[in-house]
């Protein structure tokens, strides 16, 4: 008989709501593992909070080194931890008959594992929006969160002529950061068009009473003391012979041209969904963010019995509110395994509710101000959509002239989505482009369908799988002596 790793809960995931949840639930007396595609700890936002080589702390900010006070915690929870895991595949467990919950295959170094779990919650957080300009598939145009997990994980910088567009607080932020650490950045191209502080202004009141206020205008009034900043960028191309050399911008009416050496682009973040999606968790477009989201209840529990999600994987809400999110989803789990009563959840989990109640005050004055301008979401001409197959946004629009409804049927006509990111770059801009062209919601356009694996897997790491008795008879056609 194969010993496959067993476990009551396992979080996937390592950033502030995975560890936050796995702490939890483990010094709650479950079996908890936490399985984390990182080589450490922190996520996207805490990344290399244990290995960063940057040891000034005042480079990458305080609010980056608050992630470290979730890391003794999780170490002497009792957790288990298992870095360098990227999960392919969760199915419900069908041999034997008698045991609930959940088959989960991963990757280690190569390595195939099967894991058994009785409840599963995805901590998976945010990825950023797609940003499809003309030429942002050349070397020297990255996103602003790839520029600073370079700065955190490695201490690397970009050198000259650093120009940073779109918008959002963490293309500020950013710019900050690399101030902080002596780089020169010569302008940010701001997309952010001009009207928009008045929609935002019905929000201002639920802003002005949150903690964002003080810490954001300090740190926008420095980074603009420094930087020059174009205001009403309405247009962007990325220029050059087999590399980035000149970005072209439209101010106000006026076209010109920088020569630059690298372009950061950012304009906000969105759910990372896949594994959420592939696994049959009912997902919603949410028109404010204009992005997909999966359907969560205040626990964070999903149609799917026994997974639920925590952190910005299931709605963009930011580090903190992450790290309360996982706790509350944790204490849920507790209950659904029996580990606590209903009356000592709701009266454990009161400090983390109240806590994420005030972190996302003043989210829909940031979320209305900084939403993502419809030129740049939704591009036209041969500006290209989906990076892995090369599909351009003329290709996706005629396709849909054909009478093709949705993303899925587009896969049949152009492999649009059909990549080694299984669509994770391209789904909300291809859905939107669709729902554009049909004159629908993106919401009856849909979303593509995912099936596992969800990442790349080879086959010798397929066949590695260690064979159990329950699997044998599974494929196996035993065949009765006449």
């Amino acid at each position: 008989m194969i010993d496959i790793k067993q476990c009551e809960l396992l979080v996937v995931g390592a950033g502030p709501a995975g560890l936050a949840a796995a702490t939890t639930a483990a010094q709650l007396g479950i079996q908890t593992i936490l399985l984390d595609e990182q080589p450490a700890p922190g996520g996207q936002i805490y990344r290399a909070i244990t290995t960063t080589p940057v040891r000034d702390r005042a480079v990458l900010g305080l609010d980056y080194w608050h992630g470290a006070s979730l890391i003794d915690p999780f170490k002497q929870s009792g957790a288990q931890y298992e870095p360098g895991a990227t999960v392919w595949a969760v199915a419900q467990r069908t041999a034997p008959e008698s045991v609930e919950g959940f088959e989960v295959g991963y990757s280690v170094a190569g390595q195939a594992h099967m894991l058994h779990a009785r409840h599963i919650l995805l901590a998976t957080g945010a990825q950023e929006r797609p940003f499809p300009i003309p030429g942002w598939t050349l070397p020297g145009v990255i996103t602003a969160g790839a520029g600073q997990v370079l700065l955190k994980s490695s201490g690397l910088v970009p050198g000259q002529r650093t120009v940073l567009a779109g918008c959002g607080p963490l293309l500020y932020l950013v710019a900050w950061q690399y101030l902080n650490a002596g780089v020169k950045v010569d302008a940010i191209l701001e997309t952010t068009p001009p009207g928009r502080w008045t929609k935002a202004l019905p929000h201002v009141w639920g802003f002005l009473r949150s903690p964002y206020l003080m810490k954001g205008l300090k740190l926008v009034l420095e980074v603009q003391a420094k930087i020059k900043i174009i205001q009403g960028v309405t247009a962007i191309e990325a220029l050059g012979d087999g590399k980035l050399e000149r970005v072209r911008y439209t101010s106000a009416g006026k076209t010109e041209t920088m020569v630059v050496e690298q372009l950061m682009l950012h304009q906000g973040v969105i759910p990372n969904i896949n594994l959420a999606q592939a696994v049959g968790v009912e997902q919603r477009w949410n028109e404010q963010m204009l992005c997909w989201e999966p359907r969560v209840d205040e626990w964070g529990n999903t149609n799917v019995k026994q997974i639920s999600i925590a952190g910005d994987g299931g709605g963009i809400a930011g580090a903190i509110a992450a790290e309360h999110r996982g706790r509350i989803a944790a204490f849920d789990a507790a209950l659904q395994l029996g580990k606590i009563s209903r009356v000592e959840r709701d009266a454990q989990s009161a400090p983390s509710r109240a806590q994420f109640a005030r972190a996302v005050s003043g989210r829909a004055f940031f979320d209305t101000l900084y939403q993502a301008p419809d030129q740049f979401r939704m591009p036209v001409g041969e500006t290209i959509v989906c990076r892995c197959e090369e599909i351009t946004a003329n290709q996706v629009r005629e396709t849909v002239k054909l009478g093709c409804p949705g993303p899925n049927q587009m896969k049949s006509f152009l492999r649009c989505g059909m990549g080694p990111c299984q669509g994770r770059f391209c789904s909300v801009t291809v859905t939107e482009i669709i729902a554009q062209e049909r004159g629908v919601s993106p919401q009856e356009v849909g979303h593509y369908r995912l099936r596992f694996p969800t990442k790349p897997l080879t086959l010798g790491e397929l066949a590695a799988l260690p064979q159990t008795d329950d699997s044998r008879k599974a494929v196996i056609r035993i065949k009765k002596p006449v």
